[in-house]
């Protein structure tokens, strides 16, 4: 998973990476096993965080910031509740001083690390054009399906300043956007 990737790269020696999950969402378990298996082949010990609403995210960060985790990784990619929560995640990192890796610049932009997605605007732009086929008389089985394509990666420097943290140029050179 490239996330977990990007965690690497933030905290090169790392060898306690958190998870925040969560775990009423069905579609994160599957992302949560993937990246589990890719830690024990790197020698990486995934922490999870187990969240099943907002009110969860403070003491989950405490548990991992007492776990001795070095960078956290959301499990983001369709949990509603976490997509809602980013600013709380956002300010629950920045309390307990752990770097963290998002799954979209929106999180960035409300003061989160680094994030790395698809991009959701391209994605609701999308989704208006499929509306507007199927408003002037489409089959919806007639469309096909798009997977997104457009990935954004994004770097708040702000917040890696408040963290102490040193972003390698070379991951500066990649990022889409770069908030300062």
């Amino acid at each position: 998973m490239k996330r977990r990737e990007f965690a690497r790269e933030l905290i090169p020696h790392a060898t306690r990476i958190g998870l925040l999950d969560d775990v009423t969402d069905p579609k994160a378990h599957p992302q949560r096993l993937e990246i589990e298996s890719t830690g024990g082949r790197l020698a990486i010990k995934i922490v999870p965080a187990e969240v099943r609403t907002a009110a969860d995210i403070g003491p989950a960060y405490e548990g991992l910031a007492a776990g001795g985790v070095e960078v956290v990784v959301v499990v983001v990619e369709q949990s509603s509740m976490l997509v809602l929560a980013r600013k709380q995640i956002a300010d629950a990192a920045a309390a307990k001083k752990l770097p963290t890796v998002y799954g979209y610049r929106e999180d960035v932009e409300v003061g989160g690390l680094i994030s790395y997605g698809v991009n959701l605007d391209w994605c609701f732009h999308r989704a208006a054009y499929y509306v507007d086929r199927i408003l002037k008389g489409a089959k919806p089985s007639d469309l096909p399906v798009e997977f997104p394509t457009m990935l954004d990666l994004s770097v708040n420097l702000q917040t890696a300043k408040a963290l102490g943290l040193e972003i390698a140029p070379s991951l500066l050179l990649r990022a889409d956007r770069v908030l300062e």
